[in-house]
């Protein structure tokens, strides 16, 4: 019996039907609670003889692939892989899957939130109450009319723009590798010059790293506000401390951070910076979608056949 070891800390949390995926199929499903995703020998001391793995954030690279000789398949429970060594599963004869669009619903509705959150201070009134203090008004924002620049026009990016028609914006997007005609497609800098809101849905790789630099956050209009629900790694953090703690942009709205838990990070010392715990797929909808696609595609190379979504 093959046997699969899950790692991925939300599989199969809103619904047992991804687990019943696996074992419908024979496979012995062996859940594991990795509490240091980021040290490959421990991920690997967990995976051990595995023919698979379904992972979250845990790293996976030529460590893992040197001691789990037996791994034939890692699926991703989620989108993103660049916590998996591709070049290194490739070498190694391992397939790579991943569950793509799965969560795009759920992390465009988070987004949109943020962008909602941060136009009416919505923490900060929410504090104030709880504090006691009705106090003055604070003067928000209305979206109709402002401009939404979207950084990565895929199906989240998109999720986004349609919410944003449906509240009278204007959207404008930057993507070398997408035209969509419904909205305007300009430049990455007449982006960040333009919008009112930038809206963050780019995949990390060695070229967007640090895409949002001092000098695009030097193009931001003052009353401007940042979105991140992608990757934390997409901006260069310690510019965007500098130009929030300055005043020089509004605000910004952050589901992902460079290092998580961000605790020691500046940006949640600044009042203008709403920070919410890498949340953003996580709905019911979205956990089962995902849950399901990432079993499948284990299952499926298990059984010989082309996963899903396969990533290499």
């Amino acid at each position: 019996m093959a046997r699969v070891v899950v790692l991925a800390r939300s599989f199969a949390r809103a619904s047992s039907e991804p687990l019943d995926v696996l074992r419908s199929a024979g496979l012995e499903v062996e859940q594991r609670a990795n509490s240091e995703p980021e040290d490959e020998e421990r991920v690997a001391e967990l995976i051990g003889n595995a023919e698979a793995v379904i992972v979250g954030v845990d790293r996976i690279g030529q460590v893992v692939f040197e001691r789990c000789p037996n791994l034939k398949v890692v699926s991703k429970h989620g989108v993103g892989v660049d916590n998996i060594d591709l070049e290194a599963a490739r070498a190694h004869g391992v397939v790579v899957a991943n569950a793509p669009g799965t969560n795009a619903e759920s992390v465009a509705d988070m987004a949109f939130l943020l962008i909602l959150s941060c136009a009416r201070s919505l923490p900060l009134l929410l504090e104030r109450v709880r504090e006691k203090n009705w106090g003055s008004p604070v003067l928000g924002i209305e979206l109709e009319g402002k401009v939404l620049g979207i950084v990565g026009l895929g199906q989240i990016g998109k999720g986004v723009a349609k919410r944003a028609l449906g509240f009278g914006m204007e959207v404008i997007y930057y993507d070398p590798f997408v035209e969509d005609k419904t909205f305007r497609r300009v430049s990455l800098e007449e982006l960040f010059a333009v919008a009112d809101f930038v809206s963050l849905h780019a995949p990390l790789t060695s070229e967007t790293r640090h895409l949002v630099n001092e000098r695009l956050l030097r193009l931001m209009k003052r009353e401007a506000f940042l979105i991140n629900t992608a990757r934390g790694e997409l901006v260069d953090e310690e510019a965007l401390f500098r130009f929030l703690k300055e005043g020089r942009i509004a605000g910004a709205g952050l589901d992902v951070l460079s290092f998580e838990p961000p605790f020691e990070s500046p940006l949640l010392t600044l009042p203008n910076v709403i920070v919410t715990p890498h949340v953003a797929a996580h709905t019911r909808e979205a956990n089962v979608k995902m849950g399901k696609i990432a079993a499948l595609n284990v299952v499926r190379v298990l059984e010989g056949k082309e996963p899903l979504y396969r990533v290499v």
